[in-house]
């Protein structure tokens, strides 16, 4: 027996019977029937024709790896875990006007210029914006084949007819495809764009990047499953007011996930960073109160940046609590065990932090980074500007011990700076030249930077 659904095309929702208005997204007429499987024995809903045996294989079994083709883009190489592997799904996310087409256009004309047969098309500018931008960036002399479409039952036909090893698709969000009845930037149309690019992409050997919008909470816009089906998730984060511009993998299953590129945004084009660190310490100045180093580590990449707090009497019975560039509800946590566990309050008193440089921190071990940095801007004491500082706090006011110290306190050296504090613990051999303080939790660690506690 046939089982009968309902499903949102605007949405995706799945409904047991029609309806004229779609109860999770509020859309009128969006709501079509689609057929599923019998719900009979696999041998009457897969039909009498019996499949073919798999192979199957031990975990023992050596593969050759995949080949990659080199960009010549170091940090886009270093992202993708070495360099480009062919027939590959790429799906690059982004804010608007962030520089994703700037990115994918230099890529493009360098795995041209390498050798890799290389399709662009755009659904967003027509052909001659293109070839504006790629003259003002110098690349006009570029082996790139251009094309402007949106419909993409064309498109994959001419990437058929043309076997193209590098195509480009700028945005999987204004692809149509003939067959969904919906708008183009729906979730049913995003959906079945990737499903056909990355199917296209297994069977055909190309190498398909795909360029996705993201929402206003940061992810990509769409259903979920996009990001899934795809090989290598990237998203280029940044903030306008800046000129640094992070490439970020989430998901490569080629490479190791959490790995940046960092680019600078220039008149000619995005530039490669190749010592982050020092560009994003370029423009520290004196020692000030509320400014302190952090040694981060992202991906397998050492990177210094600056915490940067401000804390000020508040004139509101709500005292505000800003972040940049890093999770607002860390920065509750760490205010709260500050004045639990070493009875510094911050009631009344508005707290701002800052990530300078517009990078994004994620990861625990900036925790004692912030806190050196709020207690610096609220008792107006400045560190010294040699010191670097890293661990993890936890909710009781122990410190616990960051992953790679060796490599944090290596590049803190490298950079000049003399002294680090870290937690106990944690391999850290730093080869001389360095002071490494080690406090015993974080009462320890402000009274003996601060005299309190």
């Amino acid at each position: 027996m046939a089982k009968t659904s309902f499903s949102c095309s605007a949405c995706g929702a799945s409904f047991s019977k029609w309806s004229g208005r779609c109860e999770s997204c509020g859309e009128w007429n969006t709501i079509s029937q689609d057929k599923g499987l019998s719900t009979g024995p696999a041998s009457k809903s897969l039909g009498a024709k019996r499949g073919q045996s798999i192979t199957l294989t031990d975990l023992s079994t050596e593969e050759t790896p995949p080949p990659r083709t080199l960009s010549g883009m170091g940090e886009l190489d270093r992202v993708m875990g070495g360099g480009l592997v062919p027939a590959s799904a790429i799906l690059v996310g982004g804010d608007p006007g962030i520089g994703k087409s700037t990115l994918l256009l230099q890529a493009a004309a360098q795995f041209a210029r390498s050798g890799l047969k290389t399709l662009y098309v755009s659904g967003e500018e027509a052909s001659a914006q293109v070839r504006m931008r790629a003259k003002r960036l110098g690349l006009s002399d570029a082996p790139v084949q251009l094309a402007a479409e949106t419909n993409l039952r064309d498109i994959l036909t001419t990437l058929e007819a043309e076997k193209p090893q590098l195509a480009i698709i700028d945005s999987i969000q204004t692809m149509w495809a003939d067959n969904v009845d919906s708008a183009p930037g729906s979730v049913s149309q995003v959906r079945a764009a990737a499903h056909e690019l990355t199917t296209f992409a297994k069977r055909h050997g190309v190498s398909i990047v795909m360029v996705g919008h993201v929402t206003k909470e940061g992810q990509i816009a769409g259903p979920r499953v996009v990001e899934h089906m795809v090989d290598t998730v990237l998203y280029f984060e940044g903030e306008r007011g800046h000129q640094f511009r992070i490439l970020r993998a989430v998901k490569n299953r080629f490479g190791p996930a959490d790995e940046i590129g960092v680019f600078e945004m220039t008149g000619g084009g995005l530039a490669e960073v190749i010592n982050p660190s020092a560009l994003f310490l370029s423009e520290r100045g004196e020692p000030s109160p509320g400014s302190v180093v952090f040694a981060g580590i992202e991906g397998t990449r050492p990177v210094l940046v600056e915490m940067q707090a401000l804390v000020a009497p508040s004139p509101h019975s709500q005292p505000r609590r800003t972040v940049v560039g890093w999770d607002g509800g860390r920065l509750a946590m760490i205010l709260a065990v500050l004045e639990a566990r070493c009875g510094i309050p911050f009631a009344g008193l508005d707290v701002y932090l800052n990530v300078a440089g517009g990078m994004k921190i994620s990861e625990p071990a900036a925790d004692l980074a912030v806190a050196a940095a709020l207690l610096s801007a609220r008792e107006d004491a400045a560190l010294p500007a040699d010191t670097v500082v890293f661990g993890e706090i936890s909710l009781s006011g122990a410190l616990r011990p960051a992953p790679q110290t060796e490599n944090r306190l290596k590049e803190a050296q490298k950079l000049g700076f003399t002294s680090a504090i870290a937690p106990a613990g944690g391999k850290a051999g730093t080869g001389g030249g360095l002071t490494l303080r080690r406090p015993a939790d974080l009462t320890g660690f402000v009274g003996e930077t601060f005299g309190a506690g």
